[in-house]
């Protein structure tokens, strides 16, 4: 392989993208720190909706002090609604600066330190009705003991929503340089499997059809830039 190739090879490599991003990442908040952050005023996720068409929250809860010590996130959410059938976490945490450390844990590797496993992975595509665009979200099939979920995640900074942790970073940078603002937030939806032949797929419905009537009201904590 000629020196051309080896380069073309090199550069192209998914390590050296990865490695890429970090340093501009890195240049990006150093240059920040020369000015003021553009932190938008958002409402605390305590405002959500308790209640989304044809859904309802049956429970909520706190996240630990140990849990919020590793993830300094600057708020959070951990709630459970119902359709009166079916049942869907949601987790949110919300970050409103990205300079000083603090950013999004990915699911991926918090997951399997709950003993949750990794079955499938890949990525969804859902519409979103009334808005004309379809969002891409994570998808994972996870499983603990006899139990198992799908986990439909994605980060969301201003309006966008970003599946690939690696576009995240990107967005990091871009955001960060264009609107001075490098807030971001992990949204995650899951949903038990019921143990029935089409089990996954019922499953993935239901966390469609969830997110479908949710999102209009989480958009409101993500403005978009001004």
């Amino acid at each position: 392989m000629g020196l051309g190739k080896q380069l073309t090879s090199l550069f192209t490599s998914k390590r050296m993208i990865v490695l890429t991003v970090v340093l501009i990442a890195q240049m990006a908040i150093l240059y920040g720190y020369s000015r003021d952050e553009d932190v938008p005023l958002v409402p605390p996720l305590s405002t959500l909706p308790t209640e989304f068409p044809g859904w309802t929250m049956i429970r909520e809860s706190k996240v630990e002090d140990e849990v919020l010590a590793v993830l300094r996130a600057d708020d959070t959410l951990t709630r459970v609604y119902s359709n009166g059938q079916d049942i869907a976490s949601l987790f949110i945490a919300y970050f409103k600066t990205q300079r000083t450390g603090q950013a999004p844990h990915s699911p991926k590797h918090c997951l399997p330190g709950s003993g949750w496993t990794p079955s499938e992975s890949g990525f969804l595509d859902i519409p979103l009705p009334g808005e004309n665009r379809t969002i891409k979200v994570n998808r994972y099939v996870v499983t603990r003991g006899e139990d198992s979920s799908i986990v439909l995640y994605w980060y969301q900074s201003l309006d966008r929503v970003v599946a690939s942790e690696y576009w995240a970073k990107v967005y990091l940078v871009t955001d960060s340089i264009r609107f001075n603002r490098t807030d971001t937030a992990l949204v995650r939806v899951v949903v038990p499997i019921p143990r029935t032949p089409d089990g996954v797929a019922s499953a993935e419905k239901v966390g469609v059809s969830f997110i479908q009537k949710m999102f209009p009201s989480v958009g409101v904590f993500f403005p978009p830039a001004s």
